[in-house]
C-alpha cells in the first residue's frame, strides 16, 4: 500500500513539474504594469522582466525612484508615478497604461505597492494609522485593479498580487496583517470571477524579506513615536521594559530576514509567464516550514506559542 502511495505522490509532483515549465509564447510582445518599484521587490522584478524581453511599465511614487531605475534598465522599460492612495493618480497612470497597451491588452499586472508602518499593540494605535495602512495596501491595490481590469480582460493575462505569509496568520497588531488578509480575500473573490474570461489570478506570500519596510531603525522609531503619544494608562499597563523587549525581538526579526529578493520575484515571474502558474506561492523557508504550517494548527495552540514567545506588558496576569 505504501509502495502505491509513494509512486502516486511522484507521479503527481513529476506531472506538476512538467506543467509548471511550460511557458507561455510570445512573452517578448507582452506588457506588465508592476507597481512600487521605487525599491524591493518591484524593482528588481521590473528589472528581471526586462533582461528577460517583455516591456515593463513600472510605477513609481517618486521621481528619484523612476529616475534610478531607468538607468538600470533598457530603453524599452518605462516609467510613471503613481500614489494608490489618490484615485485621480491611479486614473491618469490607466490612461497612460491604455495609450500604450493599445488593442494587444495588458498582459500582466502586478500589485506591489505596500507599507507596514505603524506595527503596534492595536490599543496604542488610532484609525488613521489603520486607514493610513489599508489605502496603500489593500484599497490601493483595489483601486489600481479595477481601473486596469478591462485592459487585462482584453488580453485574457494575469494578475499578481503580492500578499504575506501574515494573510494567513497574525504576528502582531496594526493595519499590516488586515490588509493582507483583505488581499487575500479580494485575490480569491476576483480569481474566481476572472475565470469565466480567461484571465488568472495568483498571489504571493513572502515569508520575512530584508526590505526598506521592514528596517529595524524605522520599525523601532515608528513604534518610539507611538508609544510617546500613548495614555498614562497604556504606558503604566505595559511599562518601560516592553520597549527593551520589542527592540530585541525586532532586532532578531532583522537577523532572520531573508535577504535574496529573487526568490519572491521570481514566484511572480512564473506567475506571469507560466502557462499553469499556482494560484499561491510561497517564498522562503520561514513561510513554507514554520508559518505556513502554523496557519493550519488549532487555534488555540498558536495563541499558546505566541503568548510565550512575546514580549510580557508590566502589568500581565
Amino acid at each position: 500500500m505504501w509502495l502505491y502511495l509513494a509512486v502516486f505522490v511522484g507521479l503527481y509532483y513529476l506531472l506538476r513539474w512538467h506543467r509548471e515549465r511550460q511557458v507561455v509564447s510570445h512573452l517578448r510582445d507582452k506588457c506588465v504594469f508592476i507597481t512600487g518599484c521605487d525599491s524591493g521587490f518591484g524593482n528588481l522584478l521590473a528589472r528581471q522582466l526586462d533582461e528577460g524581453g517583455l516591456h515593463v511599465l513600472a510605477a513609481c511614487l517618486t521621481e528619484k525612484g523612476a529616475e534610478q531605475l531607468r538607468r538600470k534598465t533598457s530603453d524599452r522599460l518605462e516609467t510613471v508615478i503613481l500614489d494608490v492612495t489618490k484615485t485621480e493618480s491611479v486614473a491618469a497612470a490607466a490612461q497612460w497604461v491604455k495609450e500604450r497597451v493599445g488593442d494587444r491588452g495588458l498582459w500582466g499586472l502586478v500589485n506591489n505597492a505596500g507599507i507596514a508602518l505603524p506595527i503596534a499593540p492595536n490599543e496604542w494605535l488610532t484609525k488613521q494609522d489603520f486607514v493610513t495602512i489599508l489605502d496603500v495596501n489593500l484599497l490601493g491595490l483595489i483601486d489600481v485593479t479595477l481601473n486596469l481590469l478591462p485592459l487585462v480582460r482584453k488580453a485574457r493575462g494575469r494578475v499578481v498580487n503580492v500578499s504575506s505569509v501574515l494573510g494567513r496568520i497574525t504576528l502582531f497588531g496594526g493595519g499590516y496583517c488586515i490588509s493582507k488578509y483583505g488581499v487575500e480575500a479580494f485575490s480569491d473573490s476576483l480569481r474566481r470571477e476572472l475565470s469565466y474570461f480567461g484571465v488568472k489570478v495568483a498571489m504571493i506570500e513572502p515569508g520575512s524579506f530584508k526590505t526598506a519596510i521592514v528596517s529595524k531603525d524605522r520599525i523601532f522609531q515608528s513604534f518610539l513615536e507611538i508609544w510617546d503619544r500613548a495614555s498614562p494608562e497604556v504606558k503604566q499597563i505595559y511599562g518601560e521594559k516592553f520597549l527593551t523587549s520589542y527592540k530585541e525581538s525586532i532586532e532578531q526579526m532583522e537577523q532572520n530576514c531573508t535577504r535574496d529578493l529573487s526568490l519572491v520575484t521570481n514566484c511572480i515571474e512564473h506567475a506571469l509567464t507560466a502557462c499553469h502558474p499556482r494560484t499561491r506561492y510561497s517564498a522562503g523557508w520561514d513561510a513554507k516550514l514554520f508559518y505556513l504550517p502554523m496557519s493550519y494548527m488549532p487555534t488555540f495552540l498558536v495563541d499558546a506559542i505566541f503568548y510565550w514567545s512575546s514580549p510580557r506588558p508590566a502589568k500581565a496576569l
